[in-house]
C-alpha cells in the first residue's frame, strides 16, 4: 500500500489505484468538472494524471487520495496533499465528479486531509491555489478555515496562470478545530 486509508463519516480516502481509472477519466472528460483542474483530458492524459498523483506517494510520501463514497462504494473524486516542483506551497486540493457535487464531500474530505497533513505529515502551513472564477472551491477553502493570501502565479506548464492563493497555518487550523 502506498499510503494510509483515512475515513470520515461518509467517505473513505485511500491512495489511487488502477481500478480508479474509468471514473477518474470520466471526471476529466467532463468539461464542467475539469474546468478548473487543467481542462478536459483525453484518456491518455487522464492516465498520466492518475499516474502522477499515484507517483506522488512514491517520491514524496504523500499525494492525493481517491475519495470513495461509503454508501455506494463508488469513486467520486480526489483530494489531499500535493506539492509539485515550483508550486506556491504545500497544497491540500480537491476535485470531484459532478455527480457528487452539492453533498459537502469536498469540505468533508478537505477537513480530513488537513488533519492528515498537519498531524501526520507535520506541515506548518497549507495552501489552495484557486482560480478567481471558481466560487465553489473558494467557498470550500473558507469553510475549512483558509483565508485569502493574495494572487500568485503558477509555474509552467500552467502557462504562468494567476490564481488566488488561500491558506492557513497549523496553529490557525488547531485553533479553529478547538472552537465550539
Amino acid at each position: 500500500m502506498l499510503g494510509p486509508t483515512l475515513d470520515t463519516e461518509r467517505l473513505t480516502l485511500r491512495p489511487p489505484c488502477a481500478a480508479d481509472f474509468d471514473a477518474w477519466a470520466a471526471m476529466l472528460a467532463d468539461p464542467v468538472a475539469a474546468r478548473f483542474i487543467g481542462g478536459v483530458q483525453a484518456p491518455g492524459g487522464a492516465w498520466r494524471s492518475l499516474a502522477m498523483m499515484t507517483g506522488g506517494w512514491v517520491i514524496s510520501g504523500f499525494g492525493n487520495f481517491s475519495v470513495i463514497e461509503k454508501a455506494s462504494g463508488r469513486w467520486i473524486g480526489r483530494a489531499g496533499p500535493w506539492q509539485p516542483h515550483g508550486w506556491p506551497g504545500p497544497e491540500v486540493g480537491w476535485a470531484f465528479d459532478r455527480s457528487a457535487w452539492g453533498n459537502g464531500y469536498a469540505t468533508e474530505a478537505a477537513r480530513r486531509c488537513l488533519g492528515f497533513v498537519f498531524e501526520t505529515l507535520g506541515w506548518d502551513r497549507v495552501v489552495h491555489p484557486i482560480d478567481v472564477a471558481n466560487a465553489v472551491s473558494i467557498a470550500v477553502a473558507k469553510r475549512i478555515g483558509s483565508a485569502l493570501l493574495g494572487p500568485v502565479s503558477l509555474p509552467p506548464p500552467h502557462g504562468a496562470a494567476i490564481v488566488d492563493l488561500y491558506g492557513q497555518s497549523r496553529a490557525a487550523w488547531r485553533a479553529c478545530a478547538k472552537a465550539p
